[in-house]
């Protein structure tokens, strides 16, 4: 019997809802444990960095790998199994675009730790201690991996073959790419493996939207009785999917509220936020200054509206040093 394709996952800058996705898959994880053999996995099984880093190179067969990289750790890892694995797949939000965790690139290193150790309300810590790369207690070291200066999508450490995107993936497009890699029917290296069009072409409310928003304020789901058959932009609220990618069935607003982007933008859209901003800000009502201002003071935290997913791949974002 030929032995079956190993596969690993692993996760970096995340919140673990990538590895419950998995989990999702409910009764199918049984195909796909019967297919392959699992070889990493650390938030399930107990697996050593030494066990993997003594497989030959290009021993495993696809490497599954979720979480933006912010450590020398992760980087590392990542790295190792860029070289033992013969195709990886970016999954998730994070790993695809930095992820709530690129969130933390709007502050300088410097600045998060001091908040962090020192000045975060809860915290004492007279001494202004923090943790050390390397510590020597009683004659053993103890050592931390480094905290890198910025949060990075898995793509701008490694090369990536191929990309599912969604915060987290859906179970249907994680049995089909499973599915896919398995019978060796794969789209062109580079892929996101999922529809290429906008989220607004799969949502029920598609057809209730209007060709003019003339939008004359913003509100928050909180804020307001959201209409279930209504464009949400119709309604002032803030969804992003005119500049995000299909491919979840619209569950946000099936479950009426906004799409937040997570499935990152289509391969028309260079920058997500840039894009919904030029798009959806064109369609604000008022035309003198301040009372656009007052149209945009519904919206309190842009940059956490528009790039809460991907500020790790925005255009603007700052040189890494």
């Amino acid at each position: 019997m030929p032995d079956k394709p190993k596969v690993a996952f692993y996760w970096c800058a995340s919140c673990g809802g990538c590895e419950e996705a998995v989990v999702d898959l409910a009764e199918d994880i049984l195909k796909v444990v019967e297919a392959v053999d699992i070889v990493l996995w650390p938030v399930a099984m107990d697996f050593k960095k030494a066990d993997v880093e003594a497989r030959p190179d290009k021993s495993i067969a696809v490497a599954f790998i979720n979480g933006a990289i912010r450590t020398s750790e992760q980087e590392e890892w990542v790295r190792m199994l860029r070289r033992k694995a013969q195709m990886v797949v970016s999954f998730g939000a994070c790993a695809n675009s930095g992820g709530i965790p690129a969130l933390a690139n709007q502050f300088k290193k410097e600045e998060i730790l001091k908040y962090v150790y020192e000045d975060c309300p809860g915290v004492d810590n007279p001494s202004k201690t923090r943790p050390q790369l390397e510590t020597v207690d009683q004659g053993r070291t103890v050592t931390l991996p480094e905290f890198r200066n910025m949060v990075r999508s898995l793509d701008e450490v490694i090369e990536v073959d191929y990309y599912l995107p969604g915060c987290p993936p859906t179970p249907k497009l994680i049995s089909a790419a499973v599915g896919a890699i398995l019978a060796g029917k794969l789209p062109p290296k580079g892929t996101v493996l999922s529809p290429d069009n906008s989220l607004c072409e799969e949502c029920k409310r598609k057809d209730s939207k209007p060709a003019d928003l003339a939008l004359a304020e913003f509100k928050r789901p909180h804020q307001v009785h959201i209409d279930p058959e209504k464009c949400l932009l119709a309604q002032g609220l803030v969804c992003m999917g005119p500049a995000t990618r299909a491919g979840c069935e619209a569950r946000c607003p099936e479950g009426n509220m906004p799409c937040t982007g997570c499935f990152g933008p289509s391969s028309r859209v260079r920058d997500q936020g840039a894009k919904f901003i030029s798009s959806v800000f064109s369609n604000i009502a008022p035309k003198e200054e301040k009372d656009i201002d007052a149209v945009l003071d519904g919206i309190p935290d842009p940059i956490g509206t528009f790039y809460r997913y991907g500020l790790s791949k925005c255009i603007l974002r700052r040189k890494l040093n």
